[in-house]
């Protein structure tokens, strides 16, 4: 609790701390592999959020109609944009060293998703945990639980960044009422 306080910032979401270096390199590395294949890890992905939460898809007029995986997976809109979250997750790993590259990367993704898109925040909690399953089931041998571990820290510490962005835009819930 003091923590908390120390900084200055009663921060009602949980910040984990900065990754070690040993969790960096874990993180990297195993990004290496998945980056290797990162088409069909982004579309299963992005199938696998549509499919198992389809609120998701109203953010998204090119396939939020499209109700079979299968269809989903054939989209060209969904494919590319699986491409530019696998980007972003890339240049996330990439520059994990430089503090200020992600938050500048956070700050570009939460100011669109809150200003452009008006995508709920709550999506990038879930998307954090659709990548850890998938990762973890189509690289076993890659996402050990070790490495697991690392990537849920670094996907908390994304998800409290574009939080951040969100409350510093003036982000509020618009109604869903209406979709």
């Amino acid at each position: 609790m003091e923590k908390a306080q120390e900084d200055g910032k009663s921060d009602h979401l949980e910040r984990p701390g900065p990754l070690t270096d040993k969790e960096r390199v874990m993180i990297q590395d195993s990004w290496a592999k998945v980056y290797e294949n990162c088409d069909d890890a982004g579309v299963a992905i992005l199938v696998r959020l549509f499919v198992n939460f389809p609120s998701s898809k109203q953010y998204f007029s090119q396939f939020k109609h499209i109700e079979e995986a299968e269809d989903l997976e054939k989209s060209a809109q969904l494919r590319k944009h699986a491409q530019r979250v696998m980007n972003a997750l890339n240049t996330l790993v990439e520059n994990l060293e430089n503090a200020e590259k992600v938050a500048s990367v956070l700050k570009s993704l939460g100011k669109a998703h809150a200003l452009r898109h008006k995508v709920d925040p709550v999506y990038f909690k879930i998307l954090s945990g659709v990548i850890l399953e998938v990762l973890g089931e189509a690289f076993p041998q890659v996402v050990t639980p070790e490495v697991g571990a690392a990537w849920t820290k670094l996907l908390a510490t994304v998800y409290c960044g574009i939080s951040a962005v969100y409350e510093e835009v003036g982000w509020t819930k618009l109604s869903t009422s209406s979709g």
